[in-house]
Parts: structure tokens; sequence; C-alpha cells
């Protein structure tokens, strides 16, 4: 199932998308004060996260919340919900994968021991968490993945929010990889947020996000055409309003899915070359509540 091996070893879509009005709306006519999320409709062109390049058009949910001792971003998408994509892609409707989620619950240590760990620009401590399903119907096109670390609050003197967390990695499920139900390597992830100015009536922020993977045995146990390391690093430009919001969001590969670039593959269609480097590209339209 080619669409779930595009995603292997990597996110999906988009992440911090919704800071922008998260941060800043409180109005009584949300669901929640605290709990901000949206509705999305993604379209994705030359995505990375597997040997061949992938587009697709689905339907998203995605939550933001920071409350006490609890920090969470996650989404859930329905891959090919709308029916379109290339012909690498597969969906809920043409036996592909109904169900993708990724959460990033952090739990403060500060504010659950009642003691203040901050020192120099470390504002915070948390235990970090980054977990990634992929409900496939068989191995091939299954993911279960879950990173587990610290992360820490950056204190930039100014408007921008800065985090970092570095993980270790439990891998489950992996598209039948071969690094499969074992502990594989690691991940640092940079996240900020930079509020840039007013425009159209609604609030321009840029958001980026950056993973770093390295110390897997998968470039031990499949070269050549598997790596061990890999970089996905998404820049997003957000307009958000009270209720909608819009974004577009670059997004460069370094080995996506830890894939090796340029590595002649055939899965039985023919031969073709990894295109695992290089850049994939998002367009968000999102409805607030």
């Amino acid at each position: 199932m080619n669409y779930k091996i595009m995603i292997a070893g990597a996110l999906a879509a988009l992440s911090y998308t919704s800071i922008s009005f998260a941060e800043t709306s409180s109005s009584p006519e949300y669901v929640s004060d605290w709990w901000h999320q949206s509705v999305n409709v993604v379209g994705s062109y030359h995505t990375r996260f597997g040997p061949q390049l992938n587009n697709d058009l689905y339907l998203e949910y995605e939550a933001f919340a920071k409350k006490d001792w609890f920090d969470f971003y996650g989404y859930i998408d329905v891959p090919k919900f709308f029916g379109a994509g290339n012909g690498n892609d597969k969906g809920a409707w043409d036996n592909g994968s109904p169900f993708f989620m990724e959460i990033e619950p952090r739990f403060s240590i500060d504010k659950l021991t009642g003691t203040s760990l901050a020192f120099g620009p470390f504002k915070e401590w948390y235990f970090a968490n980054n977990y990634i399903y992929d409900m496939g119907d068989n191995r091939a096109s299954r993911q279960n993945t879950w990173y587990m670390g610290l992360g820490t609050d950056i204190d930039t003197h100014s408007d921008i929010g800065l985090s970092l967390d570095i993980y270790a990695k439990y891998q489950w499920a992996n598209y039948g990889a071969a690094n499969e139900n074992e502990w594989d390597g690691y991940r640092f992830k940079v996240k900020y947020f930079v509020p840039l100015t007013t425009l159209w009536g609604g609030n321009l922020s840029y958001i980026s996000f950056t993973n770093f993977d390295w110390g897997s045995d998968l470039g031990d146990n499949s070269a050549p055409a598997r790596t061990s390391n890999s970089i996905a690093s998404s820049h997003i430009l957000s307009l958000g309003y009270d209720h909608w919001h819009y974004s577009f969001v670059a997004r460069y590969f370094h080995n996506g899915g830890q894939w090796n670039d340029g590595t002649e593959l055939n899965f039985g269609n023919g031969p073709f070359n990894v295109k695992s480097n290089g850049f994939g590209y998002y367009v968000v339209v999102g409805y607030n509540f």
C-alpha cells in the first residue's frame, strides 16, 4: 500500500498550524477556552516520506492545548478523503489506510513536582512524547511508533516561542521494515513560533518545526535502500482569524522516511529512483471551533 509507505519513519502533514489562533482566541463561542481545535482540508504536493513522490487531498482534525501541567498538540488525518491524489496515493476509500494519527503530549515536570527547574534560558521542563499510529489493514500498511524523552521551553525575551524536545524511539509496526519491535534511534525536535504582523484583518505568523532523526539500525539492516538518519524541516506561513485559518507550508526532506535518495528500486511496476531529498508543499484551509 504505497501511500502509507510514504509516511514511514516521519510525521504526516502539519504541526503547530493552530498556534496562531490557539494563543490568541478565548471567546465563549468556542467549545473550550483551553482545548483549541479545527477541521482542515489539506492539499499536499511532492511529499517525500517514502521512495516515490506523493500528492494527496485529505481531511484533518487538529487540536492544540496548554493548561497547567499539560501541553498538547495532535491531529487525525483521513487520507485521500476527497478521492484526489496521484498514482502512488491510496487512502480511506481505495484500500489504503483509513486513519492516521500523531499526538505530542508533554507533561510539565516543574508543575507536577511543585519545583521550579528553570535555569538560564530554560523556563520549564517536560516529559515529552511523540506518538504516531497508522491504522493500515496489514503489516505492510501499518505504523506504530512512540518517541519519549525530555522537553523544555526556552525564554527568548521576545514574542518568539521556542521549544526543544529530545527522544528515544520505540518502533513497533513500521510498514514491514527491518527495525520493528525494538528500540531504534533518537529524535531531536526544534519548534518555534514567530508572530509577524496583522494582514487583511487576520494575524500572520511564521511557524517552523524540524525533526532530526539519527541512530537507527535501519540503514545497517536494509542498506542501500534505507538510511539510519533523516531530516524533515517545515516552514509555515499561517494567516489566522477567529474561526478561519489559511496556511502554506514548504517542507524540506533529507532521506525522507529513512529512504536513501537516488537508490534504484522496483516494487513490481518497473524500476524507479528514490526521491527522498527535496521540498514538498502543503496548502491548508481550516475552521476553528
